[in-house]
């Protein structure tokens, strides 16, 4: 099934930004359950994150976790935590999710 790496790739995603999203909710792990979620939810990340680099290359793989889950975890940060982001760090995220784009749409790689 071609597009069973993206799956897991999405679920990486997800994963990921779910235990970062937790590990701040934990403050430093004082706060067991989010902590564990945190645990759990890299664990999900990194084994979900192994399966599609069989098949894409790594540098795509990682491109799309990365930026993908900077957008997802800034998004979240503003929605959740009530943390903002000064112009030069939403200028930054924009490149990213350029940069995301760029491979999805123009990369021979993907």
């Amino acid at each position: 099934m071609p597009g069973k790496p993206y799956l897991f790739l999405a679920v990486a995603i997800l994963a990921e930004v779910l235990a970062t999203s937790c590990l701040t909710a934990s403050h430093g792990f004082e706060k067991r359950l989010p902590g564990l979620m945190s645990l759990v939810g890299y664990g999900v990340a990194f084994y979900c994150l192994s399966l599609p680099i069989k098949t894409i290359p790594v540098g795509v793989v990682y491109a799309i976790w990365s930026g993908v889950g900077i957008v997802l975890v800034s998004l979240i940060g503003a929605l959740v935590f009530k943390q903002s982001l000064d112009l030069p760090a939403l200028a930054g995220i924009a490149l990213i999710m350029a940069g995301v784009l760029v491979i999805n749409l123009l990369s021979k790689s993907v």
